[in-house]
């Protein structure tokens, strides 16, 4: 009897289900700013699917991070499509800027205070794909009434603000969840997961049904990012 590898036997295990490989965004919060344009070329080559932004308010997270005219300075000097994710209180304000930076997704938190269906709205308003994103303490019913209306729905594993969190497992379980109800759209909605994402967790995670794989930490902090990448999208330890 042939010995198959435990990655040979996942990736004929996904085949047989027709799982496809997930797209793989680099969360650039955990680049090396003080060489950022280098960094970002560096990810593209290595074969990233979307590069991640992170835009925080100081307000709904305590910290700040990029803004709408760095996102503008990055567009510059690569096409690779923009997942911008926003940590903020107020989205509507920053819909606008995001555009004209160059999103082509604008992921906001339903936890901010404005009303998801404006928000969600105003992003449509300048062609831009609608995300939406929940808390780790958060329940996925708060967020049901809005899937047919976004292309993307992100549950995060770590709490929001932070990075280099370690990944929070019950993660899986809302994954699984949003997969059962978003195969019975319509339109296909991509699940992400952002927070703590490595190569161990990647398979499970993509087994459940997640389609995009935020990952910063375990991407940046390798000398070898394409072969990262390439784990993390076949689902390989």
């Amino acid at each position: 009897m042939k010995n198959y590898s435990k990655n040979f036997i996942n990736r004929t295990y996904r085949r047989s289900l027709q799982i496809p490989n997930p797209k793989i965004a680099p969360s650039l919060l955990a680049a090396d700013f003080s060489r950022f344009g280098e960094e970002v070329k560096r990810m593209v080559d290595a074969g990233a699917d979307m590069l991640h932004f992170d835009v925080m308010d100081g307000e709904f997270v305590p910290n700040f991070a990029i803004s709408p005219p760095f996102i503008a300075a990055v567009r510059q000097i690569t096409e690779v499509p923009f997942d911008v994710h926003i940590m903020v209180t107020h989205p509507l304000r920053y819909i606008n800027a995001l555009a004209e930076a160059g999103a082509d997704f604008i992921t906001f938190h339903i936890e901010s205070r404005d009303e998801p269906k404006e928000v969600i709205s105003a992003i449509k308003a300048r062609n831009i794909k609608p995300g939406l994103a929940f808390s780790p303490k958060t329940p996925t019913a708060a967020v049901t009434p809005y899937l047919s209306d976004i292309d993307l729905i992100l549950p995060m594993s770590v709490e929001p603000g932070f990075g280099g969190q370690a990944f929070q497992p019950s993660t899986f379980e809302k994954i699984a969840e949003l997969h059962q109800i978003t195969t019975k759209l319509e339109q296909p909605l991509d699940i992400s997961i952002d927070g703590g994402v490595t190569t161990e967790i990647a398979p499970r995670a993509i087994h459940q049904g997640a389609t995009i794989l935020v990952a910063g930490t375990a991407i940046f902090r390798s000398q070898q990012p394409e072969t990262v990448i390439e784990k993390l999208r076949t689902g390989t330890a």
